[in-house]
């Protein structure tokens, strides 16, 4: 059965620069990086390139590029903030 309210809408928006506020590491969504490899570390800047929805949760889930080391990391809201 599907979700009536659809899924939350995103406080931020494509293009935007973030910041990341925790360390974020390999889940194995890349493999040629060790799982547990440090992917962004906690103040690294990065745009938002994509932003999808977690089927799941209806949590909206941002493609983060991030400029130190390149990832694209999928991020939640509540990893990131505006700059």
């Amino acid at each position: 059965m599907s979700d009536p309210h659809g899924p939350l809408p995103p406080k931020y928006q494509w293009g935007q620069r973030v910041q990341v506020v925790e360390d974020l590491f390999n889940d194995g969504s890349y493999p040629d990086q060790p799982v547990d490899a440090l992917l962004a570390k906690s103040g690294d800047m990065g745009e938002i390139v994509n932003i999808g929805t977690i089927e799941e949760t209806k949590r909206p889930l941002y493609l983060v590029e991030f400029e130190s080391s390149r990832f694209v990391v999928g991020c939640l809201e509540e990893e990131l903030l505006p700059v």
